[in-house]
Order: C-alpha cells, then structure tokens, then sequence
C-alpha cells in the first residue's frame, strides 16, 4: 500500500500557504513565523531600515537553514517510505544518513 505525506506551511499572518520559515531575535528572545514571499519581503523591508543602523552584537551562534515546505514534504515523504518498509524512526528530528540513502536508491529504481 502506498502512502504519500504532505505537509503544507501556513503563513502565520494571513492564513495562506507560507514559503518559508523566518528565524529572527529580539529582545535576547528567539522565534519563528512562517511567512509567504510576499510577507517575507515585507517582513525584511520593514526592518532593513533597523538593519541598517544597527551595529552586530557578539559572535552569532550558528543556525539551522529555514526549512522550506519542500524539505518539510520530502522529510515527511521518506518518513512514510521508512515506516512502509518498517524502518523505525522518530516523528521529529534528523533522520539518519543511512536511511535517506535507502530512499533515494528506491527513488531511482522506480
């Protein structure tokens, strides 16, 4: 039985699909809002004039990418494929290296 696993980002502000997940801090607090391009631009353009005066503080910790919908789709794609093949793996987190290689070479023999 095959299965397939969407996942679909919704912009945090109006609702619709959102293109990506904006990481930003303030205040020594750090979050997250997915946004669509068009609220994602807005959301930059509103604090490039911020940006722009502003001087860096300390040493930026290193960060995870924003995770686009697609990445989120194909995580949830193989997340489906490794539980059809009885592969364990959590709900959350990185999968292993080992099986996103199965599921690639499996992608190639179809």
């Amino acid at each position: 039985m095959a299965q397939k696993v969407s996942i679909a980002l919704e912009d945090d502000l109006d609702g619709g699909p959102a293109a990506e997940t904006v990481r930003f801090g303030l205040g020594g607090a750090e979050y997250e809002i997915d946004l669509s391009k068009k609220n994602a631009r807005a959301f930059r353009k509103g604090l490039a004039q911020f940006v722009e005066h502003a001087r860096k503080a300390g040493r930026v910790q290193s960060r995870r990418t924003a995770r686009t919908s697609a990445s989120r789709q194909r995580s949830g794609e193989i997340r489906a494929w490794a539980k059809g093949k009885g592969i364990t793996l959590s709900e959350r987190g990185r999968i292993p290296a080992s099986v996103v290689q199965q599921y690639e070479a499996a992608a190639k023999g179809r």
